[in-house]
């Protein structure tokens, strides 16, 4: 697939998420000039997980964490990656909490509100329809309310898509190999 670095950005709203995601990953990576090859859907597509980052009740970190786990179990090293370099370069986290989050998933987790975030997630990202209303509760009682819930599940499935993607067509790796490494372990 053609990877499609415009030698000048011209459209506001495509700059405007260039300069969001080099702010996160230090680069604009390849994954988003993969998906300049549909230059209509772009800003919409970006634009939306730029809304479901920014609007709900899940914390940047949070989220991150999220799109760190549902990107290992859907086995794309790429967005793990991606995720991770957000959390430790966009966010300061420190790389060994990361690479241990990666290595051991929830069972990693201390925070109670993260980790009841991480198991529904997965759950939603591998049985959607295998939800509880139990589950749900889970949810209210980490203080979630149907804004954040709904948030949620639109996360693991805009992470879903992205993994999609980048599976699909191989998206060229340009992150840390340490990354790709500690994704693709089982």
């Amino acid at each position: 697939m053609k990877i499609a670095k415009p030698n000048a950005v011209t459209d506001p709203a495509v700059a405007g998420i260039f300069e969001w995601v080099t702010q996160m990953e230090g680069a604009v990576p390849n994954h988003f000039f993969v998906e300049m090859n549909f230059p209509e859907f772009f800003p919409a597509k970006l634009g939306a997980t730029k809304v479901l980052w920014e609007s709900g009740e899940l914390s940047m970190e949070e989220i991150q964490h999220v799109g760190i786990l549902v990107s290992k179990d859907n086995g794309c090293s790429y967005c793990t990656a991606a995720f991770c370099t957000i959390l430790t370069h966009g966010l300061g986290t420190q790389e060994e909490d990361v690479k241990t989050l990666v290595e051991q998933g929830v069972s990693s987790v201390e925070n109670p509100r993260l980790a009841t975030l991480l198991k529904f997630a997965l759950q939603v990202n591998r049985s959607p329809a295998t939800t509880t209303d139990a589950d749900v509760n889970a949810l209210r009682e980490a203080g979630l309310t149907d804004k954040g819930i709904v948030q949620l599940i639109h996360l693991v499935s805009d992470f879903g898509s992205y993994n999609r993607l980048n599976l699909a067509l191989d998206t060229d790796y340009d992150y840390r190999d340490m990354w790709r490494a500690l994704a693709s372990q089982v």
